[in-house]
């Protein structure tokens, strides 16, 4: 199914059984953000009271005169961002052989990692603004959990948690939702397969899956550590990811491959960065 702007503002507005609420916003930049911007403004609009929360080194989320925006800073420049986020978005379509696309996607999801895991840190150790956001009764929060700084917050603040996102890499949102996801059946990424393969093909489906195993565990390592030093226990992303209240699944099934979902996956499609009409 795919969904408007409109129909998402409803779902998140039945989290305050239709009384004005406080949302706090913990956005992921780029076109994550751009695709999220819509709705958050559509809540600010229907009367909810919405607090962003973002680094002051950041592509598209700037400070605005109708949302309330909490920044903290980060130890890098906003050349250091550019460089590190387009190495990442070009590596991720460049073509080649499976091993060289790996190596290339290895290296390049490492250095985007450790970036936003030392922006959430700086966050999490900013003891001010955590004094705020504890003292300001939220009543839910919002975040794309492809970057899980928000997943530790919401913990730690003890919200219901609305998940804003395309997909996780590795897997993990199938993981955390317990969604089945059977190499035989769903194509991996970069398979090039669809969703009927002969035996061979489901070999080569399961080949490509087994990257997932390496990628994640460095992808997602740092921000174990910094949640289990912040909540002070140990925990994983996936423990995280597990407790979220509704996943708002921007696919549409007629451009990604049907699978199954758990009652709280809330397929989106409909909600992506807004239209602009583009010039001659």
């Amino acid at each position: 199914l795919s969904a408007s702007p409109q129909i998402v503002v409803l779902f998140l507005s039945l989290l305050g059984l239709a009384a004005a609420g406080k949302l706090l916003v913990v956005p992921v930049d780029g076109s994550h953000w751009l695709s999220m911007r819509e709705v958050v403004d559509m809540l600010q609009q229907e009367g909810h009271e919405v607090v962003v929360l973002a680094p002051e080194i950041s592509m598209h989320i700037k400070p605005s005169k109708n949302l309330v925006m909490k920044m903290y800073s980060v130890p890098y420049t906003m050349e250091e961002m550019e460089k590190n986020f387009n190495l990442f978005l070009h590596t991720s379509f460049e073509e080649g052989s499976f091993i060289e696309r790996f190596l290339k996607i290895y290296e390049a999801m490492k250095e985007f990692s450790n970036m936003s895991a030392v922006s959430c840190e700086q966050l999490l150790q900013n003891k001010e603004l955590i004094r705020y956001l504890e003292e300001s009764k939220f009543d839910a929060l919002l975040t794309d959990p492809v970057v899980p700084c928000g997943v530790i917050l919401a913990e730690h603040l003890s919200l219901p948690s609305v998940y804003f996102l395309r997909g996780i890499p590795c897997g993990l949102d199938f993981e955390a939702t317990q969604c089945p996801n059977p190499p035989s059946y769903v194509p991996r990424a970069f398979s090039q397969l669809t969703d009927r393969m002969t035996f061979l093909q489901r070999v080569k489906n399961l080949l490509f899956d087994t990257q997932n195993l390496f990628l994640c565990d460095f992808a997602f390592d740092p921000f174990s550590k910094v949640a289990s030093e912040f909540l002070q226990r140990e925990v994983t992303v996936v423990d995280l990811l597990r407790k979220a209240s509704v996943w708002l699944l921007r696919l549409e099934f007629v451009l990604d491959y049907p699978r199954p979902l758990m009652p709280n996956v809330i397929p989106i499609g409909g909600v992506n960065c807004a239209h602009k009409e583009l010039p001659q």
